[in-house]
């Protein structure tokens, strides 16, 4: 084979430091873009927070090729990056669902610097990657946001003042409380806690085993009830020992005796069987553990409370709805006017350095202006497609999917989908994720689409209405659906009630 010289032209794409900035800041939510930016400040000179935002015309989408729908340009017209028509802002929180048989039975309880030309992206190459968010930690302003709080460790050490106890039956005492999880468990046995502070000594090991043990016996006879318990049941046996002595308590301490699983299942024959009590007796039990609380220590835990603050605002105006952007969250970020004329003036040395931290400061307000413009047109385009919900709420959702918002506004589904994550929106009927309006469909009997949402919707509203006494199953629940029109399989009601985290049927049957 000969070897020889050609030309071959080819075309290929490559971000830009400008477009990989645009991407990343584009997936940030509103803490993250917010401490990003805060990291902009203190490394780029000719950044600086202002009191009024950068000029559209000087940062705005005039250079982009992004189509622009005529509803989305009317809600750009009517609202801008630096004046959001409301200051509404709501709090939402969730809870991770359990699965285990403990967790089965807790179900049951209750201006750009004036600079004439500015430099192409050329000179914002290699020297200036694109950073990576670095999220610093701010501990003490969240302490001071919190405010004072008692945790289960210092009611516990209160209530240990008042006890005569020796210095070593103190440290003890003091060690076990230091011990305990947030729950108020002690999920470490005196034997480990003991070989941990003893190390190889064994005698030592033992001596404090046994000062463990007594100590913990002071410490299960404090409050709250059912504290320092090692499992589940000793934990529900330490709280019915402040009960009233009668049969369905004394039946109710037997039960904690068996497997758990048994009570997880509402199992009341073999509980009959086991415990020895009438079958009235065990649903009376059952009623009682019912009232116990399988975590003494929950209450004095310092949940930190993540604040919802919503990007997107929606208010009912007239038969429409307006949409503008939350001006809480929108940073107001300019070029520094000083340093940019002074750059200007003194073209020396250090100038393309400098110019570079320049371009860099402008690229970066351009990037935040496009980041909020493209939150508001998916978020106009949603409101659009799903105006039945925002009238009259969650059982009116339509089925919609990421390309339809893609090809009505010209974007990749990919930009959607970072648009839509970790953005929330204010609406009439509380706050939600932007996910949170799309959803698959199910087929009906009329060739229509129901969306899941609206599914899920109707799947509480059946729960909610039926008889305690006898719930509501998969199979019904399936049933009620197909009268309703929506095909609906039996296992799809089930993925759908663990999503809700609505118990079983077995869980939900009141005795």
């Amino acid at each position: 084979m000969k070897q020889g010289l050609s030309l071959r032209v080819s075309q290929h794409l490559a971000l830009t430091p400008q477009l990989q900035q645009s991407i990343r800041l584009l997936q940030l939510s509103t803490l993250e873009l917010s401490q990003e930016v805060e990291q902009m400040l203190d490394e780029n000179p000719f950044l600086e927070v202002s009191e009024d935002a950068a000029e559209r015309e000087e940062f705005g989408l005039e250079h982009t090729n992004t189509p622009v729908s005529r509803d989305s340009q009317e809600f750009e017209s009517a609202t801008t990056l630096v004046a959001a028509s409301s200051d509404e802002t709501s709090a939402a929180s969730q809870n991770e669902p359990e699965t285990s048989a403990e967790a089965k039975i807790e179900e049951s309880w209750d201006g750009d610097g004036t600079v004439e030309s500015a430099p192409d992206d050329s000179e914002w190459g290699g020297d200036a990657p694109a950073r990576k968010n670095n999220l610093e930690d701010s501990d003490a302003e969240a302490s001071d946001l919190t405010g004072s709080h008692i945790t289960l460790q210092d009611h516990l050490h209160r209530q240990s003042l008042g006890l005569r106890l020796s210095d070593e039956d103190r440290a003890a005492l003091y060690f076990l409380i230091e011990s305990l999880s947030d729950d108020g468990y002690l999920e470490d046995s005196l034997a480990e806690l003991a070989v941990g502070l003893a190390g190889e000594d064994l005698v030592q090991a033992e001596e404090l085993e046994q000062c463990f043990a007594m100590a913990l016996q002071l410490l299960q006879h404090m409050e709250p009830a059912g504290v320092g318990a090692r499992n589940l049941a000793e934990c529900l046996g330490l709280q019915l020992l402040d009960c009233k002595d009668c049969d369905e308590t004394r039946a109710a301490m037997a039960m904690c005796k068996q497997p758990m699983e048994l009570l997880a299942k509402r199992d009341v024959k073999r509980l009959v069987y086991l415990c020895g009590f009438p079958e009235a007796v065990i649903k009376g039990a059952i009623t009682v553990i019912g009232r116990l609380d399988p975590k003494p220590g929950r209450r004095f835990v310092n949940v930190e409370r993540n604040v919802v603050v919503p990007d997107v605002i929606v208010v009912k105006a007239g038969r429409n709805f307006k949409v503008s952007l939350n001006r809480d969250v929108m940073p107001r970020l300019r070029v520094h006017d000083i340093y940019a004329s002074a750059l200007k003036q003194h073209k020396g040395q250090g100038g393309p350095a400098l110019q570079q931290r320049l371009q860099e400061a402008r690229w970066f307000i351009k990037n935040i202006q496009q980041r909020f413009d493209t939150i508001l047109r998916v978020s106009s385009a949603i409101v659009e497609r799903q105006k039945s919900f925002f009238s009259h709420g969650e059982l009116a959702m339509r089925p919609l999917v990421l390309r339809e918002i893609a090809d009505e506004l010209g974007l990749h589904e990919s930009t959607i989908s970072r648009v839509t994550t970790a953005k929330y929106m204010s609406t009439p009927y509380g706050t939600f994720e932007l996910k949170y309006f799309f959803g698959s469909a199910l087929g009906t009997e009329t060739g229509g689409n129901a969306s899941s949402t609206a599914v899920r919707a109707l799947i509480k509203q059946f729960v909610s209405s039926e008889s305690a006494h006898k719930p509501l199953s998969d199979n019904q629940i399936s049933d009620m659906l197909k009268e309703q029109g929506i095909e609906c399989a039996r296992r799809t009601v089930a993925k759908y009630r663990e999503t809700l985290r609505i118990a079983p049927t077995n869980l939900r049957k009141s005795l």
